[in-house]
């Protein structure tokens, strides 16, 4: 009889690593992809879709990150207050001015399941506008894409 074996929450804890990722120059969707790859733990072999296995991952440079073609000029990010009428649109513009590691963050969101499990999963991604971050302590191995 064939058995899969999965890792204990203690053995998953001992694996995590801390991940650094420079944004400056890259593309914002496939930077993306591979952030969520990583916190999702595809990448390893005891990966389980049930389970968080992924590591940490800490971005900087996030105001440096780059769109192809004309999307900085059509790109628009969307909130609704949940009132009639309430709808607001947000170039990407203003918003890479305003608040640049949101950007990334949501690119990020989207990419992972929409559950209990994906938004733990978005608590370890650490995404800073400018090369400092408080994340020493934690030796990332930074790299590259």
């Amino acid at each position: 009889m064939l058995r899969t074996d999965y890792l204990k929450p203690d053995e998953v804890n001992a694996q995590r690593k801390w991940l650094l990722l420079d944004a400056e120059g890259q593309v914002l969707g496939r930077l993306a992809t591979r952030i969520a790859t990583i916190l999702r733990g595809k990448h390893k072999a005891a990966f389980a879709p049930h389970q968080d296995v992924g590591d940490f991952v800490v971005v900087i440079n996030a105001k440096n990150v780059k769109l192809t073609g004309n999307k900085v000029d059509q790109k628009y990010y969307f909130h609704h207050s949940g009132y009639p009428g309430g709808d607001k649109y947000i170039p990407y513009r203003r918003m890479m001015e305003r608040h640049p590691e949101r950007v990334i963050e949501h690119a990020v969101r989207l990419m992972l399941p929409k559950n209990a499990l994906g938004r733990q999963m978005l608590k370890k991604l650490k995404v800073y506008a400018g090369a400092e971050h408080p994340h020493q302590a934690q030796n990332p191995q930074e790299i590259t894409l």
